[in-house]
């Protein structure tokens, strides 16, 4: 009697396994789109709306790149024409207690730092007593770490900016003073060119004596005139160049 041949089962079919593979490609795929997706660069959001609200100044830094107390300072830049009543808030947010040398006092910052309202924008003045030796051209050490609490902002505001040297009718005996006013201009702008601000933003005056703010008649207002100005051009200028 011929033997019955034994019925095979059908083999185990792997196919499935493709199948669920392709499925969790795709599944990958999909979380790493959503993720990318809710992880877009806050600062390109913020900069696009920075420039509808205000396209004189960059406040995209906001987005966690630089201190709190520079966003404040942008904040309060956004309307010049009040810096007058803010600037004693805005110079203790500029040179706060914790980064100023030990030499140097929060009085001797009010005394000698101004902040004024400009056509232009705001200017912030500083008197030589705390930038350069009385005839010189070279910034001291106290100089040099105000001008560095002072560059987060020039870096964060992306306008613009004038800086402009003045003397007394007196200091630059023997000296030209329009000369000097103007390399004192320029040994600040290389000093801000240290902290990866854009030389192109920059452009330097040097006025000597010729723009008072007191009285040269007298050693204090002779200690005022000695000065730089940096003027931030955060406002458009009616009237001037486009």
């Amino acid at each position: 009697m011929a033997r019955r041949k034994r019925k095979s089962s059908p083999a185990s079919s792997d196919g499935w396994l493709v199948t669920f593979s392709d499925l969790m490609t795709l599944l990958l795929t999909f979380f790493v789109l959503l993720l990318s997706m809710s992880s877009m660069d806050t600062v390109v959001i913020s900069r696009i709306s920075a420039h509808f609200a205000n396209p004189s100044i960059d406040a995209t830094e906001a987005a966690g790149r630089i201190p709190g107390r520079v966003m404040e300072v942008l904040e309060l830049l956004r309307d010049p024409e009040n810096v007058l009543l803010q600037q004693d808030r805005i110079k203790d947010l500029l040179f706060p207690y914790d980064v100023l040398p030990p030499e140097v006092t929060t009085g001797d910052i009010q005394e000698n730092v101004r902040i004024l309202q400009h056509p232009e924008g705001v200017v912030i003045v500083l008197t030589n007593g705390l930038l350069f030796p009385e005839g010189a051209a070279e910034l001291t050490p106290v100089g040099k770490k105000l001008l560095e609490a002072l560059s987060p902002v020039i870096l964060a505001v992306e306008t613009d900016v004038n800086i402009s040297g003045h003397t007394d009718n007196m200091e630059a005996a023997g000296q030209n003073p329009y000369e000097l006013s103007g390399f004192r201009a320029i040994a600040v702008l290389e000093r801000f060119l240290l902290y990866q601000i854009k030389p192109d933003r920059f452009s330097v005056s040097g006025y000597g004596p010729d723009r008072p703010v007191e009285p040269n008649s007298t050693a204090e207002g002779r200690a005022k005139n000695r000065r730089v100005e940096i003027l931030l051009k955060v406002n458009k200028w009616v009237g001037g160049y486009s």
